[in-house]
C-alpha cells in the first residue's frame, strides 16, 4: 500500500500511472512531482451514511474517479505533504471500489523534496475515462452498522485526545463513540513524513488479528490513515466509518461517551 520515492521515480513516465497530488491547489502550484494532477480530497467530505447518503457518495466518487481517468489497468499513486490524511483517503476510496493497484507515496512531497528529486510547477490536465468499480463493503462502515456493533468490535478513534475527551468540540455533541479507544493518527507518522516502521506500529496497535476494527475521526480522513496503517500490519477485517464524528456527534439518536476526568 506504500510506494517509496525511488520506486515512484522509476515509474514516473509510464503511461499506466496516474499520480495524484492530494494537497491544496496552492501547494500544488508552488511545486509538485512531475506529471502529477491535483485533486484535494478535502473538498469531498461526506457525513451521511444513510442508505441514500451512501448511494450519493458512490455516485460522486464514480464521477470523480472518471474525471481522474482511473481504469482497472492503471496504477494510481496518491501523495500528500507527508504520509498523510488526504492521500490515505484516496487509497481507501479506491479500495472501496476494489481497484487492484493503488498506493500512497511514503513520506509524501516532503520526503521527495528532501531526496533532491526533481519537481515542477506547470499544471497537468486530466485524461478522463469511464470509471466503474465493484463496491467492497468490507472496508466501509455506516452509522447503523457501528451502532449495532458497539461492544462487539474494536472502535478506533483517530482524533486528538482533546477531541476524544470532549475538550475540543466539533459537532453538536462532544465526546466519543462508546467503547472507542483513542490512538491519534499523527502517531503513525515519523518526523520525516514517512510511516512508522511495522514494529513501531504493531506496538501501538496491539490488537488481535481476529479483531474486527472500525476506525473513525471527524470526517474519515485521519481514520483512513489509521486504516492504511492497520492494513500494512496485516489486519484483514478493518473498516472506515465514513461519516465519523461529523455524523455521529450531530445525530442526537446515537449514544456517546465522555472520558472520566
Amino acid at each position: 500500500m506504500l510506494i517509496l520515492p525511488n520506486e515512484l521515480l522509476k515509474k514516473i513516465e509510464k503511461p499506466d500511472l496516474i499520480l495524484v497530488d492530494s494537497r491544496s491547489y496552492k501547494d500544488y502550484l508552488e511545486g509538485h512531482i512531475p506529471g502529477a494532477v491535483n485533486l484535494d480530497f478535502f473538498y469531498y467530505h461526506w457525513s451521511d451514511t444513510s442508505k441514500d447518503g451512501v448511494k450519493a457518495f458512490e455516485k460522486q466518487m464514480e464521477h470523480l474517479l472518471s474525471f481522474l481517468g482511473v481504469t482497472n489497468d492503471k496504477t494510481v499513486v496518491f501523495y500528500d505533504e507527508v504520509s498523510g490524511m488526504s492521500a490515505s483517503r484516496g487509497v481507501w476510496t479506491l479500495m472501496y471500489f476494489s481497484h487492484p493497484n493503488t498506493f500512497m507515496l511514503d513520506g509524501g512531497f516532503k520526503k521527495w523534496k528532501s531526496l533532491g528529486f526533481v519537481i515542477e510547477t506547470k499544471t497537468n490536465g486530466f485524461n478522463p475515462e469511464k470509471f466503474s468499480g465493484k463496491i467492497n463493503k468490507d472496508v466501509f462502515a455506516g452509522y447503523e452498522y457501528v451502532n449495532k456493533k458497539i461492544g462487539k468490535i474494536k472502535l478506533l478513534d483517530a482524533r486528538s485526545k482533546d477531541e476524544y475527551d470532549g475538550v475540543t468540540i466539533r459537532a453538536a455533541r462532544k465526546g466519543h463513540i462508546p467503547t472507542a479507544i483513542n490512538i491519534d493518527w499523527i502517531l503513525n507518522v515519523n518526523d520525516d513524513g514517512t510511516m512508522k516502521s511495522n514494529e513501531d506500529l504493531a506496538k501501538m496497535y496491539n490488537f488481535s488479528k481476529d479483531d474486527e476494527i472500525v476506525t473513525y475521526c471527524q470526517g474519515g480522513y485521519r481514520a483512513a490513515n489509521s486504516f492504511v496503517a492497520l492494513k500494512i500490519l496485516g489486519f484483514k477485517n478493518v473498516k472506515v466509518y465514513l461519516g465519523s464524528w461529523g455524523e455521529w456527534g450531530n445525530r442526537l439518536d446515537l449514544p456517546i461517551e465522555l472520558s472520566e476526568t
